[in-house]
């Protein structure tokens, strides 16, 4: 599943997906705390075990390769332990990405270790946000 989970990633990073917000150099404050907003709930849902709340964060993007949601949590369950269960979770800075925004979100595993979850974003042409894909790297910074 761990595959899954790669090649979700390389499929979306290369899927020629422009955003929006692409043309501008910075994301907006309002952006960057609908973004924050979005991935927390997400987070919040896997926490509940609200799967339905937490496959309706995801782009159409993700929805199209994830047709179900139970073949989305079960990508989830088995390559994203970190996010789906965290221990602990602290909110980077949104950032451009040349795909759409990226927002790095440090997570503390149900494992007890840090991990730095990099999302990429896609606005909607209503111009909300959804999840168009998680990249999940150890963070094997010392903490303070």
């Amino acid at each position: 599943m761990k595959r899954i989970a790669g090649v979700l990633i390389a499929v979306v990073a290369g899927a020629g997906l422009a955003s929006p917000a692409l043309s501008d150099s910075t994301v907006s404050p309002a952006d960057q705390t609908a973004i924050q907003a979005l991935i927390a709930g997400q987070i919040d849902a896997f926490r509940r075990s609200d799967d339905a709340a937490a496959y309706a964060d995801a782009s159409p993007s993700i929805h199209d390769i994830f047709p179900t949601v139970d073949a989305f949590m079960a990508m989830v369950r088995n390559g994203y332990q970190p996010v789906y269960r965290p221990q602990s979770v602290i909110f980077g800075k949104v950032e451009p990405g040349t795909m759409g925004p990226l927002e790095k979100v440090y997570v503390t595993g149900p494992d007890g270790k840090n991990y730095v979850a990099v999302y990429s974003l896609q606005q909607q042409p209503d111009g909300s946000w959804k999840i168009n894909g998680c990249s999940l790297v150890p963070d094997d910074t010392p903490s303070i």
